[in-house]
């Protein structure tokens, strides 16, 4: 069960492709905008109301933040008789991203079913860091601000469990819920205070595209030059204007040649050094650029490092900042720009600096040999086969 863009769905392909490939029925509900992602997969979609696409317009265009929040409502409102009725056609177990959570473990309660987490970001409080999105200001406000966090998130579900008659705790986990968490241990050491049932597996990959040929256009740029550096946002939507001509300055001042991926925010921006390009593996493309400039979403992220190439983040929102931090962390990546900070001079300056210190480019590679080795799937299927008992 997941909710949210291409990012929150993707990885739980390759993770319902291992399970099936185990012998279990997988059913993956998720937006119909990516009902064919999920087919493409050989996986079941059961439908989940609302498109992301449209929620973010709507958000954005709300006159007034009570307006946004009455959107926001309207959506989950509608999302909770989704969970339901993709739980109950037919369900032995709900697996669930951390968006639909508390929706999720409703409905396997309601339906006598265990349920368990998988989140592609930390989504348990801990003395350790901050929950994605928030600052830190040491380990008694770390634990404190995810508390905050988890709290606020029930508050958001609280109507419509109510009206679909859930008690006003159903919005809480257990503390021995199982939560399985799709990212690395060499990215995100697991912290020492989370409960014994929570895990870090390694990352969970999207399923390979059943047949993929990349475009002639795409097959020419690359054989034409040297390695290009990428630059997309994926599903955030800034100023598309803006974004076109820093991208394109960049792509001068820095000296580079650029596949741009036009993403939500439509990019286009123009230069004889520049392809544009839509929606593509990214596990084909990353591994044959230089550097990924990207908003640091944890799917794109996560691509990046399973390439082996470093990154200059621009994160936006969210668990972005979260991300990007950790790229800078682990040495892959320069100090992330902010998107409300990128120029022309900030981002080919992060350009550059990517570009010229080996180091990121050898530990990035480093990073990639230690994600190669792990079996993030494992731990979930081993989950199942335990409960099977």
């Amino acid at each position: 069960m997941t909710a949210g863009s291409r990012g929150d769905v993707a990885p739980f392909t390759g993770l319902g492709q291992r399970l099936q490939q185990a012998g279990h029925r997988v059913a993956l509900a998720a937006h119909d905008r990516f009902a064919g992602l999920v087919r493409d997969s050989g996986l079941e979609h059961r439908s989940l109301p609302g498109d992301p696409v449209e929620l973010v317009r709507a958000r954005t265009a709300a006159p007034s933040p009570d307006a946004a929040r009455e959107v926001f409502a309207a959506f989950l409102d509608e999302l909770g008789d989704g969970v339901l009725a993709a739980t109950e056609a037919g369900t032995d177990l709900v697996l669930t991203a951390f968006g639909p959570a508390p929706l999720s473990r409703f409905a396997a309660e309601r339906s006598g079913i265990p349920s368990a987490a998988v989140y592609l970001a930390p989504g348990v409080p801990t003395r350790e860091f901050p929950p994605p999105g928030l600052p830190s200001d040491g380990p008694d406000d770390n634990l404190a601000a995810g508390r905050a966090v988890l709290a606020r998130t029930g508050a958001l579900y609280a109507g419509v469990l109510r009206r679909l008659g859930a008690s006003e705790a159903a919005a809480n986990p257990p503390e021995d819920w199982p939560v399985f968490h799709g990212f690395s241990p060499a990215v995100v050491p697991r912290p020492a205070d989370w409960p014994a049932a929570v895990r870090v597996t390694g990352y969970w990959w999207p399923a390979d595209p059943p047949v993929w040929q990349p475009p002639e256009p795409l097959v020419d740029f690359l054989a034409a030059g040297p390695p290009p550096v990428f630059v997309g946002f994926g599903s955030m939507l800034p100023d598309h204007d803006r974004l076109h001509d820093i991208v394109a300055a960049t792509v001068r001042r820095a000296g580079v040649r650029a596949v741009v991926q036009a993403g939500w925010a439509g990019l286009g921006p123009a230069g004889d050094d520049i392809l544009l390009v839509g929606d593509l593996p990214h596990g084909w493309l990353f591994p044959r650029t230089a550097a990924v400039v990207h908003h640091a979403g944890a799917g794109t992220t996560a691509a990046g490092l399973r390439a082996g190439v470093p990154a200059i983040p621009v994160p936006v929102l969210v668990d972005q900042p979260f991300w990007a931090d950790r790229l800078h962390h682990v040495g892959v990546a320069p100090r992330p720009v902010p998107m409300h900070e990128l120029t022309a001079e900030t981002l080919t300056d992060a350009v550059r600096s990517c570009l010229d210190r080996t180091a990121y480019r050898e530990r990035a590679a480093e990073l990639a040999r230690q994600i190669g080795a792990e079996d993030g799937a494992a731990a979930v299927l081993s989950f199942i086969e335990r409960l099977e008992g």
